[in-house]
């Protein structure tokens, strides 16, 4: 076996037990890691009972895992995943930075962490040895706050137990902020200052299980591969191929900013109500002369380097310090908002960074909440006080922190946009989902698909399989660049799929093939690996629960906004066609193996071995 460690640590919070555990080699190969291995894990422990698990109960699983390619591959990642509190399905949501690396080099291919802590602690991995110590200190304690007094303690620690080392580098870190701590759908597993797993909802899981983070540090080298010569080969022609996607390095996914609205018109303009704008002041060179402070800031391994770090320099925000904001937060938490300027979109980014909450799913019940007092039907006695006027920074900032601490509203809106709107909905008398841009209770990302100019397709958020995530789109052929079979892939793998736009064509099978020696080829991955991870989270997605499931071919839908016409811009008039849309859909479910309410088909599972899921689904959805 090449390209693992070979084991797995486990944990038990409620009982502090420890354990190795292994799995077989075809389950690796069929399953890879990340969020295929994961979601095998998921299905084999908690399949049987899925739709009683409470994802905010001690009974969910969480798993931080790695993926062959981990630390090999440009752009090291690690895996977040366990039952979903947004979708109760199962999502696979990765976070940059060393986390994944050091694990591996501690010996560990991933960790498995069960049950909830008596108090709140936090993990430590140096090596083989495992400790969970008291967190009282950190508990309550905001993103930037937490991990620099984590990182001292780290360092301080290891030179303790093996100064013949000398001076050590920062550990990895996984932590949590305040909204985790109070089980907030929306809160993230952040890492480093500001990088987030915020799909899924994982940050919550963590609160719930008493864990505020996780610390890494290993000694030793990465796992052995097949082919160290080829390896080291074909990553040499992938850092070439990097360095000529000169555009992206220079601005990262914040050049898209201005242009999702401007030359697409598919940017979230005050709750989606619009998608164009032609906003100047919004343009990814603003931020570059205005809030810069480095550029070129990179993850392990990254060729890429497409990060930066912003601060405001002025005016009301002076000091609020973040990532240059990414495409998605510089939209959610920018013209969602009803906010152009780098300084007010650098201000939103670092408060839901700090407090721990999704950039992407806070700024979609933010936008939300300011239709809703838009529309008077939230009033400021509602909203204790906040006067939430479409381009304040500060009303929505304060609106986020009612949220990461459940105050007032703050604790209906941290259920997410969807289950707030069923409870709001209730509260008021009418029918609010109607204005909840989501696919399966997870708020879509930042790319609309009513101009049909940006990547995501009409199907795209309401056949994937992880809802309204814009990494995992549904797309017709199953190859497709932008299909979930193929970011499957990536996040199985775990490393940053920035890193695969450039490349030249076969490098990524070659890459781990001389990794792995597994010889798996596209049309194995296409026809029967992916197809029995992506079944597998269709089946739990299906069987949710306990409080909200899904109905197959009812609940596959867009939402109610993609069905209006966009309001204005060069696409004015554009919107999604039901009838279009409605064979597009039955074309998936056919190609994908789904029969025509959108169950996967007997026959395809059973083909794929998966007997039990079929079992289940029959039992359960007939």
């Amino acid at each position: 076996m090449r390209g693992y460690a070979g084991k797995f640590l486990e944990i038990d919070l409620e009982t502090e037990k420890i354990k190795t555990v292994s799995f077989e080699d075809e389950i690796l190969r069929t399953y890879l890691g990340g969020r295929g291995l994961g979601t095998k894990i998921l299905w084999d422990r908690l399949g049987s009972k899925w739709e009683t698990i409470d994802p905010l109960g001690s009974e969910n699983i969480l798993l931080a895992m790695t993926g062959p390619l981990t630390g090999y591959y440009p752009g090291g990642r690690i895996c977040i995943t366990g039952k979903s509190p947004q979708s109760n399905g199962i999502v696979g949501s990765t976070i940059a930075g060393e986390f994944g690396i050091e694990l591996r080099c501690a010996g560990w291919d991933g960790i498995i962490i069960t049950g909830s802590a008596s108090e709140p602690s936090y993990l430590s991995i140096i090596d083989s040895e495992i400790e969970l110590k008291k967190a009282d200190h950190i508990w309550g304690k905001e993103g930037k706050e937490t991990f620099k007094i984590l990182v001292k303690e780290g360092r301080e620690e290891l030179f303790n137990k093996k100064s013949e080392y000398g001076e050590w580098k920062n550990p990895a870190i996984l932590y949590i902020g305040p909204a985790a701590e109070n089980k907030s759908r929306m809160a993230v597993v952040s890492g480093k200052w500001t990088h987030a797993a915020g799909y899924g909802g994982y940050g919550g899981v963590m609160g719930s299980k008493n864990l505020k983070a996780i610390v890494a540090k290993g000694s030793g080298p990465l796992p052995e591969v097949s082919d160290a010569d080829k390896t080291f080969d074909l990553l040499d022609k992938a850092c070439k191929d990097l360095m000529d996607n000169d555009a992206f390095r220079r601005w990262g996914t914040g050049y898209i900013g201005y242009d999702c609205g401007a030359r697409t018109s598919s940017e979230p303009i005050r709750n989606w109500q619009e998608e164009w704008h032609d906003e100047r002041s919004f343009g990814a060179d603003r931020f570059e002369q205005r809030v810069w402070i480095k550029r070129y800031w990179g993850d392990f391994g990254c060729q890429t380097t497409c990060y930066k770090i912003a601060m405001c320099k002025t005016g009301p925000f002076k000091g609020a310090i973040d990532d240059n904001p990414d495409y998605e937060l510089q939209a959610y938490l920018g013209p969602n908002l009803g906010l152009y300027t780098p300084e007010e979109a650098v201000y939103t980014s670092s408060r839901m960074d700090d407090l721990g909450i999704c950039g992407i799913q806070g700024g979609n019940v933010l936008g939300f909440a300011g239709e809703l007092y838009q529309r008077g039907i939230l009033s400021k006695d509602d909203l204790d006080g906040i006067d939430l006027k479409w381009g304040d920074a500060k009303a929505f900032g304060d609106l986020a922190e009612k949220i990461a601490h459940r105050e007032g509203i703050g604790d209906v809106l941290a259920e997410g946009t969807y289950r707030a709107a069923l409870k709001l909905g209730e509260m008021k008398g009418t029918d609010l989902t109607k204005y909840v841009v989501h696919g399966k209770a997870i708020g879509c990302g930042a790319h609309g698909i009513r101009s049909h100019l940006d990547f995501p397709t009409d199907i795209a958020y309401a056949c994937s399989v992880q809802g309204g995530d814009h990494t995992s789109v549904a797309a017709l052929p199953l190859d497709h660049g932008n299909s979930e079979l193929n970011t499957l892939l990536h996040d199985s793998g775990v490393y940053c799929w920035f890193n695969v736009f450039s490349i030249r064509d076969g490098l990524l099978w070659e890459f781990l093939e001389a990794v792995t020696g597994w010889g798996i080829t596209e049309e194995e991955w296409y026809s029967r690996l992916a197809p029995s991870v992506i079944h597998i989270q269709r089946a739990v997605l299906l069987l949710g629960g306990p409080d909200i499931k899904w109905s197959p071919l009812e609940d596959d839908e867009n939402p109610d906004r993609f069905y209006e016409p966009l309001p204005s811009g060069p696409n004015k008039g554009d919107k999604i066609d039901i009838a279009t849309f409605k064979d597009m859909r039955k074309e998936y479910f056919e190609t994908v193996g789904w029969d025509e309410r959108g169950i996967p088909k007997s026959e395809v599972l059973k083909s794929l071995g998966l007997d039990d899921v079929d079992k289940a689904l029959r039992e359960k959805l007939n």
